[in-house]
């Protein structure tokens, strides 16, 4: 009979113990939770005012708000030259640039030929770099420079270059 009064009351004490553990924790996860809200609201806040100053035609970290268009862009020019049809601020005209890396740039405020042209190497590295491992094998060098010739519609002149690159790298 002692045996099992032990018995019971160990398990009381258990039972207690569980209880006691999980209001504890449940409430150290409500406070971790009110800390994430707390701070995408205040993401939220500060999304809100670049949205703001986009939406104003301000200029957000450099860039303006939408790509640069280039009033003697000839399409019809520049697709014969490159091979392939080729749309204004089309990224992917530079060699070394293909679509994934298109969208990493565009999603970093590169979203023209002139704003790449603009863009240090270092900061297309950071790019890159930020973006995982599977971008840094990535080589920017010639990016800027081959952004520049498109923007200023040199075409001939990007053609004869990129002929020479492999995989964009001089």
């Amino acid at each position: 009979m002692g045996a099992l009064i032990v018995v019971i009351i160990g398990l009381i004490g258990v039972l207690l113990g569980y209880i006691i553990g999980k209001s504890s924790s449940t409430s150290y996860l409500e406070k971790e939770l009110d800390k994430f809200r707390q701070k995408a609201a205040h993401l939220q806040t500060e999304l809100n005012a670049i949205h703001a100053k986009s939406e104003s035609g301000s200029h957000i970290l450099g860039f303006s708000s939408g790509p640069a268009v280039h009033a003697n862009f000839n399409p019809d020019l520049a697709s014969s030259v490159i091979g392939k049809k080729v749309t204004e601020n089309d990224l992917t005209v530079i060699e070394g640039i293909n679509p994934k890396v298109d969208q990493l740039l565009t999603t970093s405020g590169i979203l023209s030929w002139k704003a790449l042209s603009e863009t240090s190497v270092d900061r297309c590295n950071e790019i890159l770099s930020k973006a995982g491992e599977r971008f840094t094998k990535y080589n920017p060098s010639t990016w800027p420079r081959q952004a520049r010739l498109a923007y200023e519609g040199k075409w001939r002149d990007l053609k004869a270059w990129q002929d020479s690159l492999v995989g964009g790298v001089e």
